[in-house]
């Protein structure tokens, strides 16, 4: 297998590999072009965002400065907004359905890196993270790699999500834990 796709399976992987140190540049370079010369969201904007993250769905929209490490393991559905300051660190794939979005500082966090220190010098490795339909990411929340977001979820802002958060869930802190159901009919 190639870094690359050692890194796409969720496998440790060498991130200095030529090849993915190539695609980060690019990605940097598009990422220049978004947040500093295109800022506003013109078309010259929206062909820099199709060419970084070209898995879209109709009226995706972010609100430059955005970050990324390559763009093309982002999918996202219809409607997905991401408000200023988001990163998503897209070593593996990330999962987004439709009518989601991000408010300001929002983080999502594939890349994790090995406990033991040795192989942390030179080896690192991803999990996916996946988002439903219908939520909303509060401000300042990070997520963290290898979580699924059900749909119809709210996380609350300030919170760190570490584990699963089922469907139609508001979930809040650090750890994000599950407060309460939403859209349920009273008992």
């Amino acid at each position: 297998m190639t870094e690359k796709e050692k890194m796409i399976a969720g496998e440790y992987y060498i991130a200095t590999d030529p090849v993915l140190i190539k695609e980060r540049r690019k990605a940097k370079n598009l990422l220049h072009r978004l947040n500093v010369t295109e800022y506003r969201l013109t078309k010259k904007a929206k062909e820099i965002l199709a060419e970084l993250i070209p898995n879209t769905g109709k009226g995706f929209y972010i609100e430059p400065p955005f970050h990324c490490d390559y763009g093309y393991n982002i999918t996202c559905g219809e409607n997905v907004y991401f408000n200023v300051n988001c990163v998503v660190l897209d070593c593996a794939p990330v999962n987004i359905g439709s009518n989601v979005f991000f408010a300001p500082n929002v983080q999502i966090y594939t890349a994790t890196h090995p406990l033991d220190a040795e192989l942390r010098k030179s080896l690192e490795n991803a999990l996916p993270i996946s988002i439903g339909d219908d939520c909303w990411i509060g401000g300042n929340t990070v997520i963290c790699p290898g979580v699924t977001i059900g749909k119809g979820c709210v996380i609350g802002a300030g919170s760190v999500v570490t584990k699963d958060i089922p469907d139609n869930s508001l979930a809040v802190g650090n750890p994000a834990k599950v407060i309460r159901k939403l859209n349920q009919e009273p008992q």
